[in-house]
C-alpha cells in the first residue's frame, strides 16, 4: 500500500509522527542502555563488596598476627614451652582463649607434639599431622590456610587461616576459622551475603551466610566478573573473587562469592522503562493529534496562497485572508499581500515610465533597490527645443497649446525610444534624452544621431498635418554631445528621479542653443562626430566657446545618414525646420 504524500498536510503529519516512530524503534536501545546502567551499578556494588571484605579480612589477619606476637612474647608462654608442662601450657592457652574467643590456640613442643589447645573440639596430636604445617620453623613465623582448620585430620572441611611461630624450644599456633559465624559477622558489617569455596576449582561452597541465594555460584572462569541473577523475588549482583592472602602462605587458595541485593536498583530501572513507554505513548498520541490539526490549518492557509498565486499568473491581483496565528503563515499571507500591492505599483510604474523609456532600460531600473547616489557613465545626451515657442504660445488658447505640445512630444519621444533612448525630462517645450544610461552600449552615439535624424523627419510630417489644420509650423534645434556624466537616482528618499548630471549635459544644451545662430538643425560635438563619422554625413561648422571650458568645442552639422546618401545619390541636407 502506497501512502500519498502530495499534500502539505500529509507531509507534516508524517513529519510529526516520524520522531515518535523513531523513538519507539529506539526503545530496545534505551532498554539495553538502562540494562547496562543496571550492570554498571551492580558491578560497582560488587567491587565495593570485594574491597570491603578484603579490608575486613586484612584487619582480622592483623589482629591474628598481633595475638600471636603477644602470646609469643609473654613469659608464661615461654616457661610452659620450656618445661613442656601440659598443665602450664593449658593455663596459658585458656587465658588467651578468654581474651580472644574467636581464635583457636595451640601450644606444641619443638617436634610438633601438641601440649594444649583452646577453642577446638578435637585438636591434632601433632602439628606435623597437618600437611600444611609440616617442617615447622625453628625461628620466625609460618603462614598457612588450612582447608580443615586446626582440627585433626579427617574432620569436616572448615577453612582457617593460621600463623605458627617458634617460641624457645616449642611453637605457638593461632588459627582464625573462616566459618559460618565469621561470615555472618562480616555480612552484618558489610551489608552483603557471602559464600566460601575451598579452592579455585570448587563450585560447592564450604559455608555460606544465612540469606545467601542458594545455588548461585558463578564458575571459576567468571572470576572478578559481575553477573546479575534473579533468585526468587530478589535480584542479586554476584561476583566471585580470590581474597589476597599473605604472600608465601602455604595451603589452600579459597575463593569467596559476594552477593549484593540490587532489587531496588533493578525495580528502579524497570520503572523507568515503563514510565518512558507511557510518556512516549502519551506524547505520540498528543503529537499526532496536535500535528494533524496544525497541518490542517497550515494546509488551508497554503491552499489560499496557492490559489492566489494561480490567479496572479493570470494577472489577477487578489489578496489572501491574513491568518490570526501570528506565525510564519501569517507572515506569508502578509508578505504575499504586500507583494501583490508592490506588483500593482510596479505595473503602474511600468505603464507610466514605459511611455518615456525602452523596456530594457525600464527592467534595469526596476531590478534593484532605489538608493541615493550614482555612478560615472559615458553617455550621449540629446537636447531638442522648439524655436520661438513663446510667440507661438501667446497666440494660442491653453487647451490648444497643450494639445499641440502633446502631439509634438508624442512624435519626438517615439523616435527617441525607437532608437533605445531614454527621455530624461521635459524642460518646458524642450526634451532632454539620454542614450547609454543606465545601460551603456557601443552604439549609444550612433543611436542618438539616428534618433535626431528620425525626429527631423517626424517633425516634417507633423508640420504637414499642422499646416493642413491651419496651425503654425514648428521649428526645432537639436544638440548632441558624448561625454562622462554622473547617472543615478538623485534626490531625497521621499522624492527622487533617475537622471544624469555633469559638464557633458551642459555642453549638449549649449549645442542646442547654438543651432539657430549657426543655422544647423542638428549640431553635434567633436566627441560625437568621432564615434559616428562613418555612418553620417556632416559638415564642419566652427568652434564654439562654452562657459566653464578652457578649450573651445568643434561643432558639426548633421546633413543626413550615409546610408541614405548611398540610396539617393548625393542626397540633400536635412530640412531647416
Amino acid at each position: 500500500m502506497r501512502i500519498s504524500l502530495r499534500t502539505v498536510r500529509a507531509k507534516l503529519t508524517i513529519l510529526v509522527a516520524m520522531p515518535v516512530v523513531l523513538i519507539c524503534a529506539a526503545m530496545p536501545v534505551v532498554s539495553h542502555a538502562l540494562h547496562q546502567d543496571l550492570m554498571t551499578s551492580a558491578d560497582d556494588h560488587a567491587e565495593d563488596a570485594e574491597r570491603a571484605f578484603q579490608v575486613e579480612l586484612d584487619d582480622d589477619f592483623a589482629d591474628l598476627a598481633l595475638t600471636l606476637r603477644i602470646m609469643a612474647s609473654h613469659p608464661e608462654t615461654a616457661r610452659a614451652l620450656e618445661s613442656a608442662d601440659t598443665g602450664k601450657a593449658m593455663e596459658v592457652a585458656s587465658v588467651f582463649s578468654q581474651l580472644y574467643p574467636e581464635m583457636d590456640i595451640l601450644l606444641a613442643t619443638g617436634d610438633g607434639r601438641v601440649l594444649a589447645s583452646a577453642g577446638l573440639r578435637r585438636a591434632p596430636a601433632n602439628l606435623n599431622d597437618l600437611p600444611e604445617l609440616r617442617d615447622l620453623p625453628r625461628t620466625g613465623e609460618m603462614h598457612a590456610v588450612l582447608p580443615r582448620g586446626c582440627t585433626r585430620p579427617g574432620e569436616p572441611e572448615s577453612v582457617a587461616r593460621a600463623i605458627v611461630t617458634a617460641v624457645g624450644p616449642g611453637h605457638v599456633l593461632v588459627c582464625q576459622p573462616l566459618n559460618y559465624a565469621y561470615l555472618e559477622n562480616s555480612s552484618r558489617k558489610l551489608g552483603l551475603e557471602l559464600a566460601l569455596l575451598l579452592s579455585p576449582s570448587s563450585n560447592e561452597p564450604v559455608v555460606t551466610t544465612e540469606h545467601y541465594p542458594s545455588g548461585v555460584i558463578p564458575p571459576a572462569s567468571s572470576k572478578d566478573k559481575t553477573s546479575v541473577v534473579e533468585h526468587g523475588s530478589k535480584v542479586w549482583a554476584v561476583q566471585r573473587f580470590e581474597p589476597q592472602i599473605k604472600q608465601g602462605s602455604r595451603g589452600a587458595r579459597p575463593h569467596v562469592v559476594a552477593a549484593v541485593d540490587v532489587t531496588n536498583i533493578s525495580e528502579g530501572v524497570h520503572k523507568n522503562v515503563y514510565l518512558l513507554l507511557a510518556i512516549i505513548g502519551a506524547v505520540a498520541l498528543i503529537s499526532i493529534s496536535v500535528g494533524a490539526r496544525i497541518a490542517g490549518a497550515m494546509s488551508r492557509s497554503l491552499k489560499q496562497v496557492i490559489g492566489a498565486f494561480k490567479k496572479l499568473e493570470k494577472q489577477e491581483y487578489v489578496r489572501v485572508p491574513e491568518s490570526r496565528s501570528r506565525d510564519e503563515l501569517a507572515w506569508l499571507a502578509t508578505g504575499f499581500n504586500h507583494m501583490v500591492e508592490g506588483l500593482k505599483e510596479r505595473d503602474h510604474l511600468r505603464t507610466t515610465f514605459g511611455k518615456y523609456m525602452t523596456e530594457s532600460v525600464l527592467q534595469h531600473l526596476l531590478s534593484g533597490k532605489i538608493q541615493l547616489g550614482g555612478e560615472s557613465l559615458r553617455v550621449t545626451i540629446l537636447f531638442s527645443d522648439i524655436r520661438s515657442f513663446t510667440s507661438i504660445s501667446e497666440r494660442m488658447e491653453a487647451h490648444a497649446l497643450v494639445g499641440l505640445l502633446n502631439e509634438y512630444f508624442t512624435e519626438m519621444v517615439s523616435m527617441v525610444m525607437k532608437h533605445d533612448g531614454v527621455v530624461d525630462k521635459y524642460i518646458g517645450d524642450a526634451i532632454m534624452a539620454v542614450f547609454g544610461a543606465p545601460v551603456p552600449t557601443p552604439r549609444d552615439a550612433e543611436n542618438a544621431v539616428r534618433a535626431a535624424v528620425a525626429m527631423r523627419a517626424a517633425l516634417t510630417r507633423l508640420n504637414e498635418r499642422l499646416t493642413a489644420r491651419g496651425m503654425p509650423e514648428l521649428r526645432t534645434g537639436i544638440g548632441i554631445h558624448t561625454g562622462e556624466v554622473v547617472a543615478g537616482n538623485i534626490g531625497s528618499e521621499q522624492r527622487m528621479e533617475y537622471t544624469v548630471i555633469g559638464d557633458a549635459v551642459n555642453l549638449a544644451s549649449r549645442l542646442e542653443s547654438n543651432t539657430k545662430e549657426l543655422d544647423a538643425p542638428i549640431l553635434i560635438s567633436h566627441s560625437t562626430y568621432e564615434l559616428t563619422k562613418d555612418i553620417v554625413r556632416t559638415r564642419p561648422v566652427r568652434e564654439i566657446t562654452v562657459k566653464g571650458r578652457e578649450q573651445p568645442v568643434m561643432t558639426y552639422e548633421v546633413l543626413g545618414l550615409a546610408e541614405d546618401a548611398d540610396k539617393q545619390g548625393s542626397g540633400t541636407p536635412l530640412a531647416s525646420s
